[in-house]
């Protein structure tokens, strides 16, 4: 299992477009939103660009992030499935986005394309891998958006297997779930990792697929709710919930552990924090609120595209 030098530089240039295409989407959508660039190195190797969205009409925070980054060490987070690669050098990039709206009617969406590669220190041939996938956080829910969001979902696999959205998205569920909370983070979408199937330029294929369709299945929903009236305890369930997205990310993700434990640049691994967030202790919604059926409809393992 081998890859040239040439197919890693068009995985990477394939990431930095795809980092700029998803920049000019979110701009042109909300043009009021204020847009920094940080261009980063790595003292052990490589560095990255975050780009970071703030004090927008549409978008409250949000960062879309490349990064492109090596070591003599793979971190424990990317070696806990694979213990054969424990000690091994590697390269790894990816993009990462995180955007929170403004209005708690809109969701919060979640998406990361990575490539890796390690090398053994024990003389075994190198080993690549593709993961990542999109994933929506809604505060309060519609059907209509989670069916359409689970239809892009789905349609992003088609061509790789018949088998593969089921595989992910029950992946997705179980990934994003908080286990201490007993609840799921949202309602889910695809997520994948250690994909190599079909080889190298099918599985990049896939990588692209997901990629790609991310802006065009999130984008259209979060405008369609950016200008629903709300009012301040609309805005209060929303920080509450957003609670559950720090919890997650600081205890059970993947891609905050492993920039954690590989010295990245702390301000772009915490970039998917939400700017503002409360705790509220022993809070349960009232039965028969918006907020109820969240947790009653939403916040569970649904087969949205069977279901529509």
């Amino acid at each position: 299992m081998d890859e040239s030098q040439s197919e890693i530089e068009t995985v990477r240039t394939y990431l930095l477009d795809l980092q700029n295409r998803i920049l000019v989407a979110t701009s042109d959508l909300d043009t009021v939103a204020e847009v920094r660039k940080d261009e980063w190195e790595r003292s052990e190797g490589g560095g990255g660009r975050t780009v970071s969205l703030y004090k927008g009409k549409i978008f409250e925070k949000g960062g879309i992030n490349f990064s492109d980054v090596s070591g003599t060490n793979l971190p424990p987070s990317a070696t806990a499935n694979r213990p054969e690669l424990v000690g091994a050098s590697f390269r790894a990039m990816g993009v990462s986005i995180v955007l929170h709206p403004e209005n708690p009617f809109a969701p919060t969406s979640h998406a990361n394309v990575r490539f890796f590669r390690a090398q053994p220190k024990n003389g075994a041939p190198a080993v690549w891998w593709f993961g990542g996938g999109f994933d929506l956080t809604p505060y309060y829910g519609f059907e209509e958006d989670a069916i359409a969001w689970h239809r892009a979902a789905s349609d992003s696999c088609k061509t790789f297997g018949e088998n593969l959205y089921p595989r992910l998205k029950k992946w997705c569920d179980e990934y994003f779930f908080l286990k201490h909370r007993n609840e799921a983070r949202g309602i889910g979408g695809i997520f994948f990792d250690d994909f190599s199937e079909g080889g190298f330029d099918n599985a990049f294929a896939f990588l692209k697929s997901v990629g790609d369709t991310y802006p065009s299945a999130y984008l259209p929903i979060v405008e369609n709710r950016a200008n629903h009236p709300f009012e301040e305890h609309h805005k209060d369930f929303q920080r509450y919930r957003r609670g559950r997205y720090v919890e997650f990310n600081l205890v059970y993700d993947r891609g905050t552990l492993f920039g954690l434990q590989s010295g990245g640049r702390v301000e772009s691994i915490l970039m998917s924090l939400p700017p503002e967030v409360i705790w509220k202790y022993e809070w349960h919604p009232e039965t028969g609120t918006e907020e109820a059926k969240l947790y009653e409809k939403f916040l569970r393992p649904r087969d949205w595209v069977g279901e529509s």
